[in-house]
């Protein structure tokens, strides 16, 4: 009986959805999908409707009309929320402790790593040319001996990190 139902009124539905959606702001398988979930709970507490069409019709209304209510009273956000740049304080102590850690690897780094390090993350954002005119090495050999620093870097933190 139900699946007779729900074979019959499906075209209706779907022409009754389609035309209340513009209206309602909403898709029409969304109202759809309200009603149906309306009628399976109305079969499972009682008896099917007396007269299927009209109800169908009445509850697509219905839901158009609970969804334009709805739409009313709901307010967008002025900003995303996962957007939120704000960091509260647990994260700034978080990315302060992480910072310390850091600059303690930088200053424990062999020759002159250290200082090649500081360069690069200076906030001033220092181009290769600045970096090799500051430290008296050419350009050229600025990318190896960055490679190098990183790697024993790693090695200086991996054990730190492991043993958080």
């Amino acid at each position: 009986m139900t699946h007779d139902l729900v074979t019959d009124l499906r075209p209706l539905l779907n022409a009754e959805a389609c035309a209340e959606a513009p209206a309602a702001g909403a898709e029409p398988g969304d109202l759809e999908q309200a009603v149906w979930l309306r009628l399976l709970e109305r079969l499972d507490a009682e008896d099917p409707p007396s007269d299927p069409q009209e109800w169908l019709r009445r509850a697509v209304r219905s839901e158009a009309r609970r969804t334009r209510r709805t739409s009313r009273l709901e307010q967008p956000y002025a900003v995303e929320p996962v957007d939120d740049d704000r960091r509260g304080p647990e994260q700034l102590a978080l990315a302060a402790a992480r910072g310390r850690a850091l600059r303690e690897a930088v200053r424990r780094l062999p020759g002159r790593c250290p200082r090649l390090m500081e360069a690069l993350l200076s906030p001033e954002d220092l181009t290769y040319q600045e970096i090799a005119g500051e430290l008296g090495i050419s350009q050229g050999s600025l990318g190896p001996e960055r490679s190098r620093c990183l790697g024993c870097l790693r090695r200086l933190l991996t054990p730190e990190v492991a043993a958080r």
